[in-house]
């Protein structure tokens, strides 16, 4: 999946014209500049060049199938992340205490919305944003209290489940907290699902009460409230829906304030007697959320995530992010009811961070939300952290490079020559202060310019991708590794540790080791580095599938010490200082008719970073011989290759095109070959896609992770054409 050689600078440099005799003279310039400041560069940074060659993670003992461990935690995982908060109501309580009158969550409030008509005919809903106004710890904690007090006046019970189904915002995270502090088990669905997916997580988890917003409501849960029986009350975050009133029989739709005052008003009333409504205390084996997965594979699972669970796992995260406090903040807007936003939020609040909610249409000044000449939120928040998923930082990878490539040739050429320059200090465990002022900082404004760690996961990033992001936003780019079934938790990079394509060393939380993987030709014995299934041991590892013990039995099992282990699936490779790559999947490995393996992620993870490419999905299966691809072209750079190779027609005409098809399979092959994939494993047919893939289509996760399965069903036709019918 990673492909090792592209980690070396001198592959990912990029290319310049530039006047011989005036580059001559710039690089005297840039190596007079180098030589004045290494010598006070090379006392200040010396602890940081000890520490990048420092061992990460080492094996606990000589076997080699020998768990591999931090070594801050060879002697015993870690568990817990404050003395005695051992569940997520003690950890708010603990937080609450200390930061009292701190800022917590924080909301941009709507001045203005309005339609624009686009030059298509299509409508786009624009809007103006005011500035954050936000709730403290304290504020927070009582409208919790209140809204889980309420929700057991509706008849909520302890150790039972409710449903929350609504975008990321502070709503979410008061309502999570409240479920946390009443023992109710929190059941997240993603928003972005689809109405038979939704059907299944809140008839399967039995829910008669479920959060959501009012888009929602209306777009999504109307539709299917007849389908789910057992459902009794809605609460909207956002006030009363207007059509409310459509509802079955005995189904009730309550503001998320409506029951905050029913809360507030049975405290009053109970208030100094014996019957007083006192909220069950979770245990740390109690489930917390049971959390549905996106479903690359089939229909959605619910994970069953115990309050241990989720502390291990952020307990093992904070540890990463060095001086984590008050002063941060950070910006939410990937999916809360996705492992990755849920743990990096809880992380936050319980080391005294602002969180500002944001949503991908709002994030930035050109995001598709924003009305032009306004201020996105990155902008008015200026975020010192920031999660992503792969997916949104190849897009911003690709947009800045656009941008680059309209700039006047002198420009670019200062900017390409800036860029190499830091490439090659980076390299060097170097700074570069002037670069970083001069020529970058427009860049760093596109995220608000006050980020100072950037952490990805949710999916490979290519290395390509994490040193563009390392050099232009003048910050680490943070890889981290875990699953649902790991709250998340496995791995992350040092901030110091500049290398690409790694994912980093095991967390303090727990520990990890290869298995050996035969038909994949993948052995812990391997030389020189040690290969094979990753699996994933300590306390962060959840408690299985809601109602599918088979399934729990096949990806979870205990050893003779009663540690939980989970079997991820992904195939890893272990450096010399205990960092992991991931380099396969055995999911995505397929067997061609002639008996080579094909890693699908690998060939994918190879093109995806080509200007032409948005997207792109490899597929190949056993009865034949070759590989074939989807691809969701850049409609700018197609178009444009269009025009250079004497093609017209409408976008659609165009990605239909046999013509355009063959032009964009002979850039894929020229990079597959740079890329030193093997001559079976390129794409030999391709298929163009005119429209995105997006969670809303179904295609994609919320992380924007390939359903494969989907994807094979909704290109059935262009499969079969392209291998050709039989």
């Amino acid at each position: 999946m990673n492909n090792h050689a592209s980690s070396k600078p001198s592959t990912m440099k990029l290319k310049q014209t530039i006047n011989p005799i005036l580059l001559y003279f710039i690089h005297f310039i840039i190596s007079l500049y180098t030589i004045l400041t290494y010598i006070p560069f090379y006392f200040l940074s010396e602890s940081r060049q000890e520490k990048s060659k420092q061992i990460k993670a080492k094996p606990v003992n000589s076997k080699p199938d020998s768990a591999y461990r931090s070594i801050n935690s060879l002697d015993s995982l870690a568990s817990v992340l404050y003395p005695g908060c051992d569940t997520l109501d003690k950890v708010f309580m603990y937080a609450k205490n200390k930061f009292k009158d701190k800022r917590l969550l924080g909301t941009r409030e709507i001045l203005n919305e309005e339609d624009e008509i686009q030059p298509n005919g299509k409508i786009f809903k624009k809007v103006i944003l005011g500035h954050y106004n936000w709730l403290s710890y304290e504020d927070v904690f009582i409208r919790a209290l209140d809204f889980g007090n309420g929700l057991q006046m509706l008849g909520q019970k302890p150790k039972t489940n409710i449903a929350i189904f609504c975008e990321t915002r502070a709503e979410w995270m008061i309502a999570a907290q409240a479920c946390f502090m009443y023992n109710f088990q929190l059941v997240t669905l993603y928003a972005t699902l689809g109405g038979p997916a939704i059907v299944h997580g809140l008839n399967e988890t039995e829910v008669t009460n479920i959060i959501t917003s009012k888009e929602l409501l209306q777009t999504k849960l109307k539709d299917i409230v007849s389908l789910v029986p057992r459902l009794r009350h809605i609460i909207t975050v956002d006030g009363k829906p207007p059509t409310w009133s459509e509802f079955p029989k005995g189904v009730i739709v309550h503001t998320m304030a409506a029951v905050q005052a029913l809360g507030v008003k049975a405290n009053v009333e109970h208030q100094g007697h014996i019957e007083s409504k006192v909220p069950s205390k979770p245990l740390p084996s109690d489930i917390a959320v049971i959390m549905y997965t996106s479903g690359s594979t089939g229909i959605p699972k619910g994970v069953m995530i115990s309050h241990s669970n989720i502390i291990a796992a952020i307990t093992g995260m904070a540890r990463r992010i060095p001086s984590l406090g008050e002063k941060d903040v950070y910006i939410g807007y990937l999916p809360l009811a996705h492992v990755l936003e849920l743990s990096a939020e809880l992380v936050c609040l319980s080391h005294g961070c602002r969180i500002g909610y944001s949503s991908p249409q709002t994030l930035a000044d050109q995001s598709s939300k924003i009305k032009k000449g306004s201020r996105g939120d990155t902008s008015v928040l200026k975020p010192t952290l920031m999660a992503a998923v792969p997916e949104i930082m190849d897009r911003i990878y690709k947009n800045v490079m656009n941008k680059v490539n309209e700039m006047s040739s002198f420009q670019r050429n200062l900017f390409i020559l800036a860029y190499n320059y830091k490439m090659e200090q980076i390299s060097k465990g170097c700074s570069t202060p002037l670069c970083d002022r001069f020529i970058f900082r427009n860049v760093r404004r596109l995220l608000g310019g006050n980020i100072r760690l950037l952490l990805c996961g949710g999916a490979p990033l290519s290395a390509t991708t994490q040193r563009f992001m390392n050099i232009c936003f003048c910050c680490p780019v943070g890889q981290g590794y875990g699953l649902t079934e790991s709250t998340g938790a496995g791995t992350i990079t040092e901030v110091w540790d500049y290398d690409t394509g790694r994912v980093g060393a095991p967390l303090v939380c727990c520990e990890i080791k290869l298995k050996n993987w035969e038909e994949g030709g993948y052995f812990n014995t391997d030389k020189p580095h040690p290969r094979g299934e990753i699996l994933i041991g300590g306390q962060n590892v959840t408690m299985g599938y809601y109602k599918n013990e088979a399934k729990t039995k096949t990806d979870f099992f205990e050893d003779e010490n009663g540690q939980r282990w989970l079997c991820t699936g992904d195939i890893g490779e272990f450096d010399p200082d205990g960092c992991l790559k991931i380099i396969d999947r055995k999911k995505d490995l397929v067997k061609l008719q002639a008996g080579e393996y094909v890693s699908l992620g690998k060939v994918e993870a190879a093109l995806k970073n080509l200007p032409l490419i948005d997207n792109i999905c490899a597929y190949a299966n056993s009865f034949h011989s070759y590989v074939i691809g989807f691809v969701v072209p850049n409609q700018k750079e197609l178009t444009e290759l269009a025009r250079t190779k004497g093609f017209e027609g409408t976008w659609e005409e165009l990605c239909n095109s046999s013509e355009m098809e063959n032009e964009v399979l002979k850039v894929l092959s020229e990079a597959a070959i740079s890329a030193s994939l093997e001559k079976f494993e390129i794409p030999v047919k391709i298929r163009l896609s005119p429209d995105p893939w997006t969670p809303e289509t179904g295609l994609v996760t919320d992380a924007f992770k390939l359903k494969r399965k989907e994807l094979k069903t909704h290109y059935q036709a262009d499969i079969e054409r392209m291998y050709g019918r039989k």
